[in-house]
């Protein structure tokens, strides 16, 4: 385990989350926003890709699950992406459908904002997704994050980032 919360923990992915994670990531409604719905080779290499940072980088997507009774309900991680041209920390976040507004993702995404803080040497944390991802933008702003820009893309015509620093969170302990 890496993290718990009241209802969840986080921990590593394994090969045998393959199942859950299908039903996150083919979702075709979870991933409207997403540039593409994945289907079983891209699951399979975002699980691999998710164990090769966690030995690299010392951290990744971890597997979301239910405390009350181990189900993997989705991810969420710590990782680097590239965001407008720079390779930043991003905290990302994916909830199986029937799990979603319920606050796991919020749930999930402070604890791990908490643990990048704890953790690294990072200044600031980011948050980045398409500008009509309304729900990922509000799940950002409920851990403390804000606005900071956005930008043209291939992928999602315009990509919205929002980011949170050490010293926001200092000024707002009660997120």
């Amino acid at each position: 385990m890496i993290l718990t919360t009241e209802r969840l923990f986080l921990r590593e992915m394994v090969t045998g989350d393959f199942d859950a994670l299908y039903r996150v990531l083919a979702d075709p409604d979870i991933m409207q926003h997403y540039p593409y719905t994945f289907d079983e080779d891209r699951v399979r290499r975002w699980i691999e890709r998710n164990i090769k940072r966690y030995q690299e980088d010392g951290f990744g997507l971890w597997a979301v699950c239910l405390k009350d009774s181990g189900e993997m309900i989705g991810d969420c991680g710590l990782t680097l992406q590239t965001i407008n041209g720079e390779l930043l920390p991003e905290i990302g976040y994916h909830i199986r459908g029937d799990c979603q507004r319920k606050g796991y993702a919020r749930e999930a995404a402070r604890a791990v904002r908490n643990w990048a803080f704890q953790n690294t040497d990072y200044p600031a944390l980011y948050a980045y997704c398409k500008y009509t991802n309304e729900a990922s933008i509000r799940t950002a702003e409920s851990i403390g994050m804000h606005f900071d820009s956005e930008y043209p893309d291939e992928a999602n015509g315009f990509t919205h980032v929002s980011v949170i620093s050490r010293d926001d969170l200092i000024q707002n302990m009660n997120l």
